[in-house]
């Protein structure tokens, strides 16, 4: 019996082997996927500077610089995008309220299909401040905390039993409930409401956000990972992308990189394709593996001989990641406008009567 077939290494041959590993070139993934973040950051905080401006017309009575609502806002607006989507699909007819919040709910769903939940990990200025606040946490404290895996699982629950909670109420809803409710006061100003919400946060508010901020410090992606809804629906929708994180057994060297870099704590090290809704495409892992074409963000592998044509050509890299998510969020966008579908049609002058004691309107359920 050889030495080889026993399972015995012969001396060198293990330093053979690692000479004939080719080492990842490096990876500017996450580069990339950082200037997409804060683009899309800045892209918010113009829209809420805007937007607070309009608001704050009206609540001076006309006095200074008018300026116009921004449609963007409605981004913002989760539940009515879903409550506008349930009408849509029901009568065929685009709701006339928040009309935007629909269309970017059905932008960011697709581009989950397509690239995973890419939406989270490339886009969601939440998302951004949950990875900033938890890479503060590892460079203060030199480590973030774990919760431990049998509590993990039950609080990545709570996200899903949220959105249930919010699908199960929409569904029951007629569609013409969601018409009365959008058309509404408190739907017209919901935008409003919210903006309001952080402007005269009480006490609660104030300790339920900073007991936010420090768990997010702590612990990666806290609010992402356990509490939210929007992210658990998108994670639902990427299990149809058929792009995934996919392993190559034989190139890999088993060294675990990938598993420690992923911010999900995905075992990707394990898997040969990452099927978990967890993954946001980020592709941390991707750039921590040092080994050439070893991990891949990629289509389903072509049948080959060889693993080198097998991987050829099914790879996404992350400018193409970037151009597909742009050319789907502008895409979306411009049809909604195209189509006059994008902007909220309201009276100046039902604004000017609504916006100034929003505080003052309820919630008619």
């Amino acid at each position: 019996m050889s030495t080889q077939a026993a399972g015995v290494v012969v001396p060198g041959q293990e330093k053979r082997k690692k000479k004939l590993v080719r080492r990842a070139a490096p990876d500017g993934s996450q580069r990339i996927r950082r200037v997409v973040q804060w683009v899309f950051v800045a892209l918010n905080v113009w829209i809420g500077a805007q937007f607070y401006l309009w608001v704050r017309w009206f609540e001076r009575g006309g006095q200074g610089w008018a300026v116009n609502r921004p449609a963007g806002v409605d981004g913002w607006l989760p539940i009515a995008g879903l409550m506008n989507l349930k009408y849509l699909l029901t009568t065929g007819r685009v709701p006339a309220m928040h009309p935007a919040a629909m269309f970017l709910l059905i932008a960011f769903l697709a581009m989950s299909v397509v690239l995973k939940k890419s939406f989270c990990g490339w886009l969601c200025p939440v998302g951004t401040a949950s990875e900033t606040l938890w890479k503060m946490g590892r460079r203060v404290f030199g480590r973030n905390f774990r919760v431990p895996r049998w509590l993990d699982r039950e609080l990545r629950g709570l996200k899903y039993l949220l959105l249930g909670f919010f699908v199960f109420v929409i569904a029951w809803m007629p569609a013409a409930a969601l018409k009365d409710f959008m058309a509404g006061p408190y739907g017209t100003i919901a935008d409003v409401k919210m903006l309001n919400l952080f402007r005269t946060m009480g006490v609660v508010g104030i300790a339920v956000m900073t007991g936010l901020v420090v768990l997010s410090v702590l612990i990666q992606n806290f609010w992402c990972r356990y509490l939210c809804p929007y992210g658990a629906l998108m994670g639902l929708a990427s299990l149809l992308s058929p792009v995934k994180i996919r392993r190559d057994t034989q190139a890999c060297i088993d060294c675990g990189k990938c598993s420690k870099a992923c911010p999900s704590s995905l075992k990707v090290d394990e898997l040969v394709q990452i099927r978990s809704v967890e993954c946001t495409a980020c592709m941390a892992c991707v750039a921590s593996c040092p080994v050439e074409n070893a991990l891949q963000l990629a289509l389903p592998a072509a049948k080959a001989p060889d693993a080198a044509a097998r991987w050829r050509g099914r790879a996404v890299n992350p400018r193409a990641v970037a151009a597909v998510l742009a050319v789907i969020f502008l895409g979306v966008v411009l049809l909604a406008r195209m189509s006059g579908h994008w902007q909220t049609a309201v009276p100046r002058a039902v604004y000017m009567q609504l916006v100034p004691h929003a505080n003052e309107v309820s919630h008619p359920m």
